[in-house]
């Protein structure tokens, strides 16, 4: 697949990264000759210095016969431009584009993305994305990362064990032999940084970050099962107004009514925009590093502070002296991956990464053959995938336990109809079911070869 993407910023640089290793044919545009020249060296793929919304810059890139333009630099009406021009003169089939401003999104102006005015084809808004996903770790105390499937029946949630984690040192295998009843299925582990997909012989060790696929019934049981029993956080406090900030407070005022909510912003009349357009969240306007004002409002008795601000450095301090004070949980937004590594150790219970929120997706709609949905984990190191098994595929028929699947692909489990199946070593995959997949980085393309239309992988 032939592929353009605009921006050689930290989500531009991270999906031509990962479209490289998969082995299409990537072309980066940048204005910056710095950027474009890095991003050329450092991978492999080509660059191209100029403005993306350019068409002497697109017909250098290949656009005539490009097969998708991804859209991610700084400026929106860039990217519009960028896939318009894609259109009208190259014909490129799939568009891309990133949207941050929230104006263009408004539901008076949904007409304006169509094919008879600006011809995108998927728009990427990265503030939506992350609130997103910031509600969504909310929802399930004690997890890093939770990810919702078929209609919320089903659950990916990732944790950290400590060494209290009761099942330490136990053989995978033995957990369903221990607890029959318990619909989970371990897919993934994270240790020394490295991810494997683990096999029946494996087991866990304190320190681990792993992954786990469980009937939503059945999360909170597990969640004890590996070591946390945290209560599900009833009083709130968001530290940054913006656009993140903002949707994330609607959110849960529109889900959590019983939720206690208080938000931090520096900005007056930003402060004051925001209590216009909230209905029960206390906002206070101040500086999220100031003790007075995280006692203003209440944080030594919070369950959680959200640290949303623009400033991953006021994120991190506010978040320490939001524990410090006796706050029980940290989430902080985190753009600069150079920190990551270093946060766990800090006592930050939760990083979230806007680079990777919008990474995953824009895979959602890159993936081909029958894939329906991509969620890129742990800047790359593995995906969860659904896909639809065809009536052509080798997969169906056969009991799990006899199907070679290549290294480092877990079916997790399986959609039928209306039922959420945990797949086992006896289920046997029908033509139609949409399989829940978790697959190592290294296995993608095996994953796309699988569930293509006409199947000739095994």
């Amino acid at each position: 697949m032939k592929v353009i993407v605009c921006g050689a910023g930290l989500v531009g640089t991270t999906i031509a990264r990962q479209l490289a290793a998969e082995g299409n044919e990537v072309t980066v545009i940048d204005q910056s000759p710095e950027q474009a020249h890095k991003v050329a060296e450092t991978y492999d793929l080509r660059s191209i210095v100029g403005h993306a919304s350019h068409p002497d810059v697109l017909d250098r890139a290949g656009a005539a016969d490009a097969d998708m333009l991804i859209a991610v630099t700084y400026a929106d009406e860039v990217n519009m431009i960028a896939c318009e021009v894609a259109r009208a003169i190259f014909k490129v089939p799939t568009k891309i584009a990133r949207i941050r401003a929230q104006s263009y999104l408004k539901p008076e102006w949904s007409d304006l993305f169509n094919g008879e005015n600006i011809s995108i084809d998927y728009i990427i808004s990265p503030e939506i994305e992350v609130a997103r996903a910031i509600h969504r770790r909310i929802l399930t105390p004690g997890a890093f990362d939770m990810i919702p499937f078929a209609g919320d029946r089903l659950r990916l949630i990732g944790v950290r064990l400590e060494e209290e984690c009761p099942v330490i040192n136990t053989p995978l295998r033995q957990l369903t032999e221990l607890f029959p009843d318990l619909n989970i299925n371990v897919c993934g582990i994270m240790r020394n940084d490295e991810m494997s997909v683990p096999g029946g012989d494996d087991h866990l060790e304190a320190g681990d970050e792993i992954y786990f696929l469980a009937m939503s019934d059945h999360v909170q049981r597990a969640m004890r099962l590996f070591g946390h029993e945290e209560r599900e956080a009833r009083r709130l406090v968001l530290a940054g107004g913006g656009n993140i900030g903002l949707f994330l407070a609607r959110e849960i005022e529109a889900q959590e009514a019983s939720v206690n909510l208080k938000v931090i912003e520096a900005s007056k009349a930003r402060a004051e925009s925001i209590a216009s357009q909230l209905n029960n969240a206390v906002v206070i306007q101040g500086d999220t590093l100031d003790m007075d004002i995280l006692n203003e409002a209440k944080i030594g008795s919070a369950e959680a502070i959200i640290a949303l601000t623009n400033d991953d450095e006021v994120n991190i301090l506010a978040s320490l002296l939001a524990k410090r004070a006796g706050c029980q949980r940290a989430i902080t937004l985190v753009n600069n991956p150079a920190y990551e590594n270093l946060i766990g150790s800090l006592g930050i219970d939760v990083v979230v990464n806007p680079r990777s929120t919008t990474v995953s997706s824009i895979l959602q709609h890159v993936r081909r053959g029958r894939i329906r949905g991509v969620h890129s984990l742990r800047d790359g190191a593995a995906e969860v995938v659904e896909a639809v098994a065809i009536q052509t595929s080798a997969l169906v028929g056969k009991p799990l336990r006899e199907l070679k699947l290549p290294d480092g692909i877990m079916i997790g489990a399986v959609v039928r109809a209306d039922e959420v199946i945990i797949a086992r070593g006896d289920h046997e995959i029908e033509a139609g079911d949409r399989l829940i997949l978790f697959v190592r980085k290294d296995a993608v393309k095996k994953v796309e070869k699988l569930f293509a239309v006409r199947l000739e992988f095994f």
